[in-house]
């Protein structure tokens, strides 16, 4: 063992488990990569937008410059889409690095830092980090049960962390159940509300949460381009807030944190409204469809507002393993206290056909 003196929270940490690459896989088993699955990670199945491919393209020229800090352009028309000032809109590496950043500019160590249990895993680890005192609320229905997280914050709470929809489950809350906790937590807690599935949300479920933060000053609101916009490789995501709660998470942001491709990539995508609407049908009718293919197997499944449908299977560790020699992955969820589901990413019609397939072939043979 080291003699390095290392914090026992630091000590303590898991690190966070990723869903398996397809040329992991392709190694492992002496697969042909284009014979793989992939519906893990919950990534756009269009793939980039054409628009995004031929903006990174023509930023190439310019890699021996170092990005612009500041993402000038790129925060103006985030600015524009979502009618706040340029100085409202940090930008990180993915909104990973923006739930990171939230954390280390207002929670200090002791300091409590609620959410809900089943939800993401990056509140947990960016919390322990910094040797937050973590508050995980019961789910209710595997979703958060937001009157309960609200009645959670006490006077050393400085950070709330709401998922809508939810990652791994899915699930959704209304918009003014959302405004209600905000309406009841203290004005010196900062909530963040990650919206990194808002793209997929039906018509009748949408809500204007950037409309609060005129109202709620210690609202922060994280979204991303990984998910409807196909950029997930590029790491870009960024955060709504108030000038003053912008200004102290840019004080602790890394310069540089955004590479000068994945903000090229992202204005064109950011503009690509075709793209986006493909995106959002192909979504809803394919989860629809494996939401529907659950249900006519008897499986029981958490509908889903978001690119993903969580279903269980019994045991979803090895039901995830036995997908594997059939060259399909999914996400085996046990780590989120969940051990007898999976998290399935919608996929292209043939992708989702072949993880049907297997999924029939699988749980036969462990019937």
């Amino acid at each position: 063992m080291s003699s390095i003196p290392v914090p026992a929270y630091i000590r303590e940490i898991a690190p966070y488990q990723a869903g398996k690459p397809i040329d992991e896989l392709a190694r492992e088993f002496g697969l042909d990569p284009d014979s793989i699955v992939k519906l893990a990670s919950n990534e756009n199945p269009l793939g980039m937008p054409e628009s995004a491919r031929q903006a990174l393209l023509g930023a190439v020229g310019e890699l021996e410059r170092y990005p612009d800090s500041n993402g000038f352009a790129l925060k103006g028309a985030i600015a524009g889409r979502y009618g706040v000032r340029p100085e409202q809109v940090t930008l990180g590496n993915g909104s990973n690095d923006l739930l990171e950043l939230a954390v280390r500019a207002f929670v200090t160590p002791g300091d409590g830092v609620v959410y809900s249990e089943h939800a993401f895993a990056v509140y947990m680890l960016a919390s322990q980090a910094v040797g937050a005192r973590r508050i995980e609320v019961p789910a209710r229905d595997l979703g958060h049960d937001l009157a309960a997280m609200a009645a959670a914050v006490d006077e050393g709470t400085r950070l709330v962390f709401i998922a809508n929809p939810n990652n791994p489950t899915g699930s959704f809350v209304p918009g003014a159940d959302v405004k209600a906790l905000l309406e009841k937590v203290p004005e010196d807690v900062v909530v963040v509300l990650d919206q990194a599935y808002d793209e997929y949300l039906r018509p009748h479920e949408r809500y204007d949460a950037t409309a609060w933060l005129a109202q709620h000053p210690n609202l922060i609101i994280c979204r991303t381009f990984s998910k409807a916009y196909g950029l997930a490789g590029l790491r870009l995501g960024f955060a709504l807030a108030s000038a003053e709660l912008t200004d102290f998470m840019n004080r602790v942001r890394q310069p540089f944190n955004t590479n000068s491709l994945a903000q090229a990539a992202a204005l064109a995508a950011l503009a690509d409204e075709a793209f986006l609407a493909r995106s959002y049908e192909l979504n809803l009718a394919q989860r629809e469809r494996l939401e529907q293919a659950f249900a006519d197997r008897g499986l029981r499944y958490v509908p889903s507002s978001a690119n993903f449908v969580m279903v269980e299977v019994g045991d979803g560790a090895a039901v995830s393993q036995a997908l594997l020699h059939e060259a399909v992955i999914v996400r085996p969820i046990g780590g989120y206290g969940l051990p007898a589901w999976v998290r399935v990413s919608v996929g292209l019609p043939e992708e989702n056909t072949r993880f049907l397939e297997a999924l029939d072939k699988v749980l036969a043979a462990r019937s």
